[in-house]
């Protein structure tokens, strides 16, 4: 990538690149320049290196290059000229358009050049060959090869274009020009494919922009200019799709328009608006929808006469009759009878989504059929004064239609009419945007509400009625078209008909109890009879119980309103569970619909890559070939020609000639061609040899003699330059000599001086040596200082930090030895503790030993001595030992009431309740213990003594539940004993 200092150097490059035939390289150098970070401030050489770069990208055809080119500028730009912009867009446009058309104009020449009367004198048989192996007409080829080209870069110019200005608010206007300009291109040449995407594109920009809302430099629609420009974009873009008529896409447009309009909250003019309602009316005239086209008629017909002040009476006659004959095409049956629920929901949104479109505000929760209907536009019509504007030929037409009764002659009133009215229209003069109206497109449609008529009204009148005689009162078709129509008639409940082809009858009112004619007959004949049973039996006056009524009426009342307030609630609850379920079968079908939709547009996707790869592939093959055959034809033509010059005959006669064949003759005729070529080489380059040797052999004496003569005279030449050579160096001495002489006499001065130099020079080189040695001494001096005062600092730091070290170590030795002496001491503590704790347990068990022994010689004194267990007792049984009797036994032997267990005395209260039967003093728990008493004897006895003694001790809530065991244990000891 080149870099330049300034942006006119790029410029000067790119034309100098642009001269030797370099323009790709020239247009590389200027994108680099372009899209480098070093130029993003707007110069104005920037703008004429944008106008040589598009320019360049134009010729090139590189709409890669020009989208990022334009890009970068904009950016550059954007806040500082942006005309600058506008400028290089529009001349880029304008190049784009200027090469398209140079290539039509091109390929439209070369077609002129190639339609010649006699193609056999100007075609030769190798180029009819051509045509019929490539099997391709010039215009094709020639539009191939120069337009196609074009038009895709033109195509893509417009894209880029809308794509770069499609945010900016400064550029609307240059927006909606480039939108304008795609549009008629679209239109110019048929391109319907490009139509549909430019749409889809102008789309996409508008829900971007109502999108993302915070971006900068954001077009504002509620400005009044820039509602204007898109509206007229709209507008312009319904009018190509209608004339290139693609209906889907017109209607499309049209809900563009409105929805702008709903999104501003603003009607445009009504000049724009008469465009638009004339629009819908072709369309919905092409869908088919003959009532919405008939409420647009209407709508338009309401604008033209509230708005325009140039409306002649000839043309208000003409737009009021297209009015009621649009009504009148509407058909007169409901196509909905018989629906399901989901169908009538589908319709009531589609009636009001037409309606909004038609600017008709409709309840969604009223019947939108009632509103919309044809019999509620005819009455409107009629209200609005309409039918006094219409032409006397469709009033009649519409008195006949609607209100006369004439079952045999209707057809033959109607047919003079419609032939009156087929003649009718023209071109609205006073309106110059409607389209020219012709009445006669409403023709077929009349006739078919005639037969219908006709139909409805001999239903009415005949019960049976022979085939010939009604084909005969519809002159308009033949009667298998009159079935066609009854069977649509029939299906919708319009008129009840039944043909019977083997009599050559059609039976007339042949209808069931159920129907809706008879059911309506039985109500009328039934009102009838009750109204003459009134007035031949009058009914018998009661007399009146109001005053029996009026105290339960307030109540009954009361009653009745919430009973039907319940009514309601559950009404309406059900509608909605039943809106509910339905919303859920709409989703779940709407989502089966997208998923099938998906895969059929995945499905097509493949299948339109597919084919786009084999048609590539095909086109490629197709192209090999032909350069191929090119080149063959072309050598076959030389070798023609030259066959030609040397009088021979031609290689190949016939008209059967193919490609491959041409391919083999070329290939042999060119290495024939080449085999000729080397026999002549080889005999020329024979015949060189020849004549080289030939020639040599000639100049040998001649060169010799040629050399010998050169010797002599460079030999001469050589003496007489050294002979000059000579005088001239003795010139040169003598010369030398007389200048020494005249510089001898100044020798003595020169000495002089220059040993006065030399020794001022020595002074001075002393001078700077000692000064230079004294500064190269001092400085050693410093630096020896302050060697010595670092080296004295280290020295002292080191010793802090020894003296730091040592000291942190002592500290933690003498942490250490703290915590050593610590744990130490804490363990002696813990010994003691423990040798404290095991004397008083010794102690504790001594006092245990003592009260026992004292308690075993109390009870040796006041019991007997119980017998040993006998050996019979029962296994299960055990047997008591004696101390547990004789304790069970010691409350009742002794002379006091002493109870079972000891009660706290204090020591010096002891003695004073000695007695004979007292019990004995609990011995002192701390006293000293006696190594002397023996241990118990074994676990069992020492465990029964310990619950002996916990029995005597003081308890604090479990004492009760230890007498309780030793109570229940003694009572069957007792009794066995």
């Amino acid at each position: 990538m080149a870099t330049f200092a300034k942006p006119e150097n790029a410029l000067k490059r790119a034309e100098e690149l642009i001269n030797v035939g370099q323009r790709q390289a020239a247009l590389q150098a200027l994108h680099d320049l372009i899209t480098s970070k070093r130029y993003r401030a707007w110069q104005k050489p920037l703008e004429r290196i944008m106008f040589k770069y598009v320019e360049l990208c134009v010729e090139l055809r590189r709409g890669r290059f020009a989208k990022d080119g334009l890009i970068q500028y904009r950016i550059i730009c954007q806040q500082v000229n942006v005309s600058s912009l506008e400028e290089v867009i529009k001349h880029f446009l304008h190049l784009s358009t200027e090469k398209a058309e140079q290539a039509r104009s091109q390929a439209q020449a070369l077609e002129e050049a190639l339609d010649v009367d006699d193609l056999e004198a100007d075609n030769r048989p190798e180029d009819l060959m051509l045509s019929y192996v490539s099997g391709e007409k010039g215009k094709e080829r020639s539009d191939r090869e120069l337009v196609t080209p074009w038009f895709k870069f033109l195509w893509e110019t417009y894209r880029t274009v809308l794509e770069i200005l499609r945010n900016n608010s400064k550029l609307e206007a240059l927006y909606a020009m480039t939108a304008h300009r795609a549009f008629q291109f679209c239109k110019q040449y048929k391109r319907t494919t490009e139509f549909r995407r430019l749409c889809e594109i102008i789309r996409n920009h508008l829900s971007n922009l109502n999108k993302y809302r915070d971006q900068r430099d954001r077009p504002d629609l509620s400005a009044p200019e820039s509602l204007q420009l898109y509206l007229d974009t709209r507008f312009e873009q319904l009018k190509i799709a209608t004339e290139l008529e693609l209906w889907q896409e017109a209607f499309r447009s049209v809900e563009d328009i409105h929805g702008l309009m709903c999104l501003v909250k603003k009607s445009p003019k009504p000049s724009m608006m008469v465009v638009y309602y004339a629009k819908l009316t072709e369309i919905f005239w092409i869908s088919e929808s003959h009532l919405y086209h008939a409420y647009s008629w209407f709508r338009l017909f309401t604008l033209q006469k509230s708005y325009n002040k140039n409306l002649t009476q000839k043309d208000l006659q003409l737009i009021a009759s297209s009015v009621v004959l649009a009504a009148l095409a509407v058909t007169p049956y409901d196509h909905m009878h018989g629906a399901s629920h989901m169908e009538l929901e589908k319709e009531k949104e589609r009636n009001l989504r037409m309606a909004s479109l038609i600017g008709f505000n409709l309840d969604p929760k009223r019947e939108s059929r009632e509103e919309l209907s044809r019999s509620a536009l005819l009455s409107e019509l009629v209200s609005k004064g309409v039918m006094t504007c219409v032409s006397q030929d469709v009033k009649d037409l519409y008195n006949l239609l609607e209100h006369e009764f004439l079952p045999l002659d209707l057809a033959s009133r109607v047919q003079p009419l419609l032939t009156k009215i087929a003649k009718l229209g023209g071109k609205v003069a006073s309106a110059s945007s409607l389209p020219e109206v012709q009445l006669s497109q409403y023709v077929p449609v009349m006739e078919k509400l005639a037969c219908l008529r006709v139909l409805q009204q001999v239903s009415q009148v005949y019960q049976t009625m022979k085939i010939d005689v009604l084909s005969k009162m519809i002159p308009f078709f033949p009667f298998s078209v009159v079935e066609k129509l009854s069977v649509d008639a029939i299906n919708y409940n319009f008129v009840c008909m039944k043909v019977d082809h083997l009599k050559g009858v059609v039976l007339f009112g042949k209808l069931d109890l159920d129907s809706d004619r008879v059911r309506d007959h039985l109500t009328v004949l039934a009102e009838c009879l009750n109204k003459a049973r009134s007035l031949i039996y009058p009914p018998a006056k009661k007399a009146s119980k109001l005053s029996d009524t009026l105290p339960v009426l307030a109540e009954t009342v009361d009653k009745e309103h919430k009973r039907l307030l319940a009514r309601k609630s559950i009404i309406e609850r059900r509608k909605e569970e039943q809106e509910r379920q339905m919303l859920e079968m709409e989703r779940e079908e709407e989502s089966k619909r997208l998923k099938l939709q998906k895969i059929t547009e995945e499905a097509e996707q493949k299948r339109l890559a597919f084919e786009s790869s084999r048609r590539e592939e095909q086109r490629i093959r197709r192209e090999i070939e032909e350069r191929e055959l090119e080149e063959a034809q072309a050598l076959l033509m030389q070798a023609e020609r030259k066959n030609k010059k040397k009088g021979k005959k031609p290689i190949i006669e016939g008209d059967k000639v193919t490609k491959q064949a041409i391919l083999d003759l070329a290939l042999s005729e060119q290495v024939r061609e080449r085999q000729e070529m080397e026999k002549k080489l080889q005999k020329s380059a024979k015949t060189m040899d020849y004549l080289e040797r030939a020639k040599r052999e000639e100049q040998a004496p001649l060169i010799d003699a040629a050399y010998q003569k050169r010797l002599v005279e460079e030999k001469v030449l050589h003496e007489h330059e050294q002979q000059q050579e000579i005088e001239l160096s003795k010139q040169h001495y003598a010369g030398d000599l007389q200048e020494k002489n005249r510089l001898v006499r100044m020798l003595a001065a020169k000495v002089e001086l220059q040993k006065s130099i030399e020794s001022r020079r020595d002074a001075e080189l002393n001078q700077l040596m000692n000064e230079k040695q004294e500064q190269v001494e001092q400085i050693k001096s410093a630096q020896e200082k302050e060697r010595a005062r670092r080296r004295k600092m280290i020295f002292y730091l080191n010793l802090e930090e020894e003296r730091q070290k040592k000291l942190q170590e002592e500290e933690d030795a003498r942490k250490r030895e703290e915590t050593e002496r610590k744990k130490k001491e804490e363990a002696e503590h813990r010994a003691k503790m423990d040798e404290i704790a095991e004397k008083q347990r010794q102690r504790e068990r001594e006092i245990e030993e003592r009260a026992r022994k004292e308690r075993e010689a109390q009870l040796g004194r006041f019991a007997e001595p119980l017998p040993r267990p006998s050996a019979d007792l029962p296994p299960g049984v055990r047997a008591v030992e004696p101390v547990a009797a004789a304790a069970a036994a010691a409350p009742t032997a002794g002379s006091g009431s002493v109870p079972t267990t000891a009660k706290y005395v204090p020591r010096h209260m002891r003695d004073k309740n000695k007695g004979p039967g007292a019990t004995p003093p609990e011995p002192d728990r701390w006293g000293s213990r006696h190594d002397d008493h023996p241990p118990p004897p074994s676990s069992d006895r020492s465990d029964r003594w310990r619950d002996d003694r916990s029995s005597s001790r003081p308890s604090f809530g479990s004492s009760g539940g230890s007498r309780s065991t030793w109570s229940s244990s003694r009572v069957p000891l007792r009794g066995d004993r």
